[in-house]
């Protein structure tokens, strides 16, 4: 069993980066300024997606383990925030303040509905916290390159970043289409990785510690810099990778049943 972030620690963390995230979005001049790492999107609709994402998951995690996402969860989706900016904030408070409630609520075993069916992540709230923890933490860091000030993912979160991306998001049971390989990423702070994809999907794990690079590609940089990375907000250029990098591409063109 791989482990990972204690329950508590996430929901602090949840906790940490929300505030970090309205800090970024208090210091931009405007709620119009672009988000060069979401480029369809404003300050505000940046926000706007955030707050409804946190509140459709503590509708999620309230209804318990289920099919399908309950109606009051996919209600809470499509609610629009206000523009008006302090209302906003407080707005994205009461967001991050009933997902917290949710999950503390419902303890990190409960089931719940996920979208990740297939993966090796469990369909738990646990999961729930897991994942919501690094999509929090990604946004935060759109919000502060918008307001042009970016930093690198605390190192408590980028850790755990890059082995949640590749068990919740890519992990699967569906056939990878091209010849067998394997991806590793190695974190700088002394942690490694290796994804491998074949006929019987992908398959992430842990690392012992660094050995010899994977037949495919090797990866290489900060914990937080793969995590940016993985989730497409920073080039290749900012890394050090070995062997084939075109297998990157074919990785990031897979579109598995998760």
């Amino acid at each position: 069993m791989i482990s990972t972030l204690e329950f508590p620690d996430l929901l602090r963390l949840i906790d940490e980066r929300s505030t970090a995230f309205r800090a970024a979005v208090a210091s931009a001049p405007s709620l119009d300024v672009q988000v060069p790492t979401c480029p369809e999107w404003t300050l505000f609709d940046l926000v706007q997606h955030l707050g409804q994402g946190r509140r459709f998951w503590a509708a999620t995690v309230a209804a318990g383990p289920a099919d399908a996402p309950s109606a009051d969860a996919v209600a809470e989706r499509a609610v629009a925030a206000t523009r008006e900016r302090e209302a906003l904030m407080a707005w994205s408070v009461a967001s991050t303040r009933q997902l917290l409630d949710a999950l503390r609520d419902a303890g990190p075993e409960r089931g719940c509905w996920t979208w990740w069916g297939a993966s090796q992540s469990p369909r738990t709230c646990g999961a729930v916290a897991r994942h919501q923890l690094q999509e929090i933490a990604v946004h935060t860091y759109d919000a502060q390159v918008a307001a042009g000030a970016p930093q690198p993912l605390p190192d408590e979160v980028a850790r755990d970043g890059v082995e949640e991306f590749l068990s919740t998001c890519v992990a699967t049971t569906s056939a990878w289409p091209h010849k067998p390989t394997t991806f590793d990423f190695h974190a700088t702070e002394g942690r490694s990785w290796r994804l491998t994809v074949d006929g019987d999907g992908a398959r992430a794990a842990r690392l012992p510690a660094p050995g010899p690079d994977a037949a495919g590609v090797s990866v290489r940089g900060t914990a937080s810099e793969l995590v940016l990375f993985i989730y497409d907000r920073i080039p290749a250029g900012s890394l050090r990778i070995d062997g084939d990098a075109g297998l990157i591409d074919l990785l990031r063109a897979w579109e598995p049943e998760v």
